[in-house]
């Protein structure tokens, strides 16, 4: 039998996996969730951090693990998952009698995407959803919903890349949705059911743009239209009414009335629409603007010194 504990561990505890034998000693907790709390914890066999996820609850756990060893075996078939990017290890940690299930995966270091628009710009949008429908690709293609997907759940490294984080609310497609957040969920906004799907995702996704750009405009809709008459038709005049999302507002009036055949088909409109878009990660000469004006200014120089030599050149 499992059992849970809701305490949190403190650092320099360590964890023993009882079947596996591996060990990771707790560095600081990372976060918490209704199912379970994350710590930054470093292996012992390798000194390499990694993000451990200590269960609550045995039966929620056993799916994300489930789910993340479906990922990493179909990235381990397609040659594609040589950093063990979903799942390192997975196992039960034994204290005080408590049989308690927890899996480790790969320490996903940077900032979440609306502090990222923040920093760099909203402009960086463009690139930054990509990654994102990169991943939901990836995972649909594995027969995988994601589910509960927001801003908060978009992480964007160091090194420029976008990874999703808390795989929590994932299922099967083609099961009941078992966690969500009312905002991004299209029942909410009498647009279709819970049963997992890719459109749910994607309506997940257009909501998450709106509330980046408009969240005070996404506010005010839940805050006095009434749920009986509460629609899609809210979101999309919402749409036209914020600049910063006209470039996208096609793609995004389209996933949010379930319009697109796969998400393929939206991973790739948007990459057509906006997915080079995309500043924050590159260096000024990445800029064509830069770029240009840092060349205007190299030949200045050039030219100034061949003037300043021919000048003294004549003087002699």
């Amino acid at each position: 039998m499992s059992i849970s504990t809701n305490s949190e561990l403190p650092p320099g505890t360590m964890i023993s996996g009882r079947t596996r034998g591996q060990q990771y000693m707790v560095q600081r907790v990372l976060g918490n969730g209704t199912n379970g709390t994350v710590y930054l914890v470093s292996a012992i066999v390798n000194g390499n951090l990694y993000a451990l996820k200590m269960g609550t609850y045995n039966r929620t756990l056993q799916s994300e693990i489930k789910l993340l060893f479906s990922l990493h075996k179909h990235w381990k078939e397609t040659g594609k998952n040589q950093v063990n990017r979903y799942l390192y290890d997975a196992d039960d940690y034994e204290e005080d009698g408590l049989i308690i299930p927890f899996y480790v995966m790969k320490y996903v270091k940077g900032q979440t995407l609306t502090n990222f628009l923040r920093a760099k710009g909203s402009e960086n949008l463009g690139k930054a959803g990509l990654g994102v429908l990169d991943i939901l690709r990836e995972l649909h293609e594995a027969n995988w919903v994601f589910g509960d997907l927001k801003a908060e759940h978009v992480i964007i490294t160091d090194e420029g890349q976008v990874e999703l984080i808390d795989y929590g609310g994932a299922i099967q497609a083609g099961r009941s949705l078992h966690q969500f957040t009312e905002w991004y969920d299209r029942k909410f906004w009498k647009a279709g059911n819970r049963t997992g799907d890719y459109a749910y995702d994607l309506f997940a996704f257009a909501v998450m743009c709106i509330k980046l750009f408009n969240e005070a405009g996404l506010q005010q809709i839940i805050a006095t239209q009434l749920p009986q008459i509460r629609s899609v038709a809210d979101l999309v005049s919402l749409i036209d009414r914020t600049p910063g999302l006209t470039l996208y507002a096609d793609w995004l009036k389209r996933a949010l009335r379930g319009e697109f055949k796969s998400t393929g088909e939206a991973y790739h409109m948007w990459k057509a629409v906006g997915g080079s878009r995309f500043l924050g990660s590159k260096s000024p000469d990445g800029d064509p603007v830069t770029r240009r004006l840092k060349n205007a200014f190299i030949w200045s120089i050039i030219i100034l010194s061949i003037a300043l030599f021919i000048a003294l050149f004549f003087k002699k």
